[in-house]
């Protein structure tokens, strides 16, 4: 039977770029994976950010198989094209930063082994992204396994998938499976399937149809449920292979009228966008930073994310269907096209559905985004995003395909009209004045193309936790202008239910190297939450009152201690139907409402002012003062006119 150990312990990483002899008998810098070798850079404008090609070295002991068994080496995610070599032979090469891949390490296995892979994130025009408002780390930041596994099996080989597809569907009240197996070798497929209690609900051979009596939905936050299927591999009267994936039955289908619709329900998909980064850590995340993560997405109560814009831990996608948050996932073709590596993009594209068309949590295949923002090789462009949609919908004919556009681009402009939804990124109200102008867009695009369904891919503003003021304006990075733009956005998303998804940009501030704002160079700061996930920002909360049942009120403008003038306007977000405002523990006055309940306060020196519904509550301490506190103005010059997300 199949065995995985990780050897994630014990590497030498080597910050030069060296021929493999010298590497093998250089020494390095000790450490154990994951790891990014620049998550610290890209932080001060890219003055260090570091794009190069460098090694990690391993060494390790044969590990123990039998005559009819291969070894494999398995690799999670090297950032973005990685050689490998065992004991000085090249073993493999992969092009793409975000993906499983694995080769064959048996024939070359001795007592005693020393793995070398050369890992480049360098600039080319063959290997996507390389135009991008995000930070391109480098490094082998997720996990590396050696899987032994019978002659006979399910493919490694099958672009780093399961070799296993599975396929879902209702037939009235009862759920019907299909699972399709790729095997190496030979031998016959039995398959089991499990509801969410262990109790054996439908077995038969691979590739058969099976049938689940009265099947349980896997209904989005509103239930999402999980059957498990085992696909066992009988060679030789025994057992040598086995493989266990999770899977969901569920309909869903978008027009231009109703919008979304899960299990023929309404079921308008809203929710944030999301980027894999972490201070210090780069890309190299852990599975308790993913569940942190997780947890803020269900805090404010979205049922839909974004993973923007590359394929993501294969752990994220199974708390995706965990919890219920449907799925847009997409690869990282991106900003601009290169001729050179429409190749490239197409083998992310295998490898992201190959490795991740069992997931309930997936709707979507996200084909490319912004990528008219260079205008060259514009005929190549269309005519590889036709290649790639008809690639995605021979092998997925049931899921859809969408695209994000870049702003800039025309109502009729081609490349949105050849997946089956399209979405926007849009920030108007940030990068170009006018609130209003999203309400005119929508209205317009409706107007053009009444049987187009249209969605909202970004959307977002700039925000600094220090920063503040009592007339926000666009530009100024303050929390309040943020807020105040993210309250008109989910006022206007409520006029036009038949938008099918609506994307925060973004859900958690990120890492970009070429950017230089609100103070803090090497970071875009839409995120809902700071990057080092320690500060909700106040947009947080109107999307929690929005959004989540769960009882709760926020003061916004808590940070905004210190203020002039005899009067103050005290915001309090909750998803309560009215707010009580205390001053220094004195009843103040109650306000009904809805998710948004304001108070003008007189200012007396210091205060101490707490906000009241039910159980719930939230306080702090407000000032008054003679002059403007300046640490909460902007000093440098803002880039808010530059078309960046």
């Amino acid at each position: 039977m199949r065995k995985t150990l990780n050897i994630n312990e014990s590497w030498e990483f080597i910050k030069k770029d060296i021929s493999p002899e010298q590497a093998a008998a250089a020494s390095g810098e000790k450490l154990d994976l994951p790891f990014t070798w620049n998550g610290t850079d890209g932080q001060d404008g890219g003055n260090d950010y570091v794009r190069g090609a460098f090694w990690f070295v391993k060494k390790f002991s044969k590990p123990e198989f039998c005559d009819d068994e291969e070894v494999y080496v398995e690799f999670k995610g090297v950032n973005s094209s990685a050689e490998v070599y065992l004991n000085g032979a090249l073993i493999t090469e992969h092009h793409g930063g975000y993906s499983t891949f694995r080769a064959n390490v048996t024939s070359r296995l001795k007592p005693e082994n020393l793995l070398l892979v050369r890992v480049d994130n360098s600039k080319t025009e063959k290997v996507y992204p390389q135009t991008a408002d995000f930070t391109f780390f480098g490094g082998i930041y997720r996990d590396v396994n050696l899987i032994i596994a019978n002659k006979n099996r399910f493919d490694l080989d099958f672009f780093g998938s399961s070799g296993l597809k599975i396929t879902p569907t209702l037939a009235g009240a009862d759920g019907e499976v299909i699972a399709e197996a790729y095997v190496t070798g030979s031998g016959e497929v039995k398959i089991t399937v499990y509801d969410a209690d262990g109790n054996v609900v439908a077995a038969g051979a691979g590739g058969k149809k099976l049938t689940v009596k009265g099947a349980r939905l896997w209904d989005g936050i509103r239930d999402p449920y999980l059957y498990t299927l085992k696909a066992e591999l009988f060679s030789g009267g025994k057992t040598v292979d086995c493989v266990i994936q999770r899977f969901g039955f569920r309909t869903y289908s978008c027009d231009p009228k109703n919008g979304f619709v899960l299990n023929g329900k309404p079921y308008p998909l809203r929710g944030v966008c999301r980027h894999q980064d972490r201070p210090e850590k780069g890309n190299a995340l852990t599975k308790a930073d993913h569940d942190e993560d997780m947890r803020l997405i269900k805090e404010i109560g979205a049922n839909t994310v974004r993973l923007a814009h590359y394929q993501q831990d294969d752990y994220f996608y199974d708390l995706c269907d965990e919890n219920g948050l449907v799925v847009w996932a997409e690869i990282p073709y991106i900003s601009r096209h290169m001729p050179e590596a429409n190749e490239n993009a197409l083998s992310q594209m295998k490898e992201l559905i190959y490795q991740q068309f069992n997931h309930a949590s997936i709707v979507m295949w996200g084909i490319s985004n912004e990528i008219t923002m260079h205008r060259k090789h514009k005929k190549d462009m269309l005519a590889f995003h036709k290649r790639l949609n008809a690639f995605v919908k021979s092998n997925d004919p049931e899921r859809y395909t969408t695209l994000a556009c870049f702003a800039m681009c025309g109502f009729n402009n081609r490349s949105a009209f050849i997946t089956d939804l399209v979405a926007w990124n849009l920030y108007l109200g940030w990068y170009v004045p006018g609130f209003f102008l999203n309400d005119l867009w929508i209205k317009f695009f409706r107007f053009l193309h009444p049987k187009r369904c249209l969605g909202y891919s970004e959307y977002g503003a700039e925000a600094m936790p220090n920063l503040h003021s009592k007339r926000p304006k666009r530009g100024d990075n303050s929390e309040e202008y943020q807020a105040k733009y993210h309250e008109y956005m989910l006022k206007c998303f409520e006029r036009y239910p038949y938008l099918w998804g609506t994307y925060v940009w973004n859900m958690f501030d990120f890492a970009a190297d070429a950017r230089n704002q609100g103070g803090e160079p090497g970071m875009n700061h839409k995120g809902l939450v700071t990057f080092d996930r320690k500060t909700k920002k106040d947009a947080f909360y109107i999307y929690k009152a929005y959004w989540s049942k769960e009882p709760f009120v926020h003061i916004a403008g808590k940070r905004f201690e210190n203020r002039t003038g005899r009067h103050a306007e005290i915001k309090v977000y909750s998803n309560a139907p009215d707010v009580t405002l205390y001053i220094d523990g004195m009843p103040f006055k109650t306000v009904k409402g809805d998710k948004i309940f304001k108070f003008k306060v007189p200012l007396k020196g210091e205060m101490h002012i707490k906000a009241v519904s039910g159980e719930v509550k939230d306080e702090f301490t407000l000032r008054r003062v003679d002059k403007p506190d300046p640490a909460y103005k902007l000093h440098v010059k803002s880039e808010t006119q530059s078309w960046q997300k």
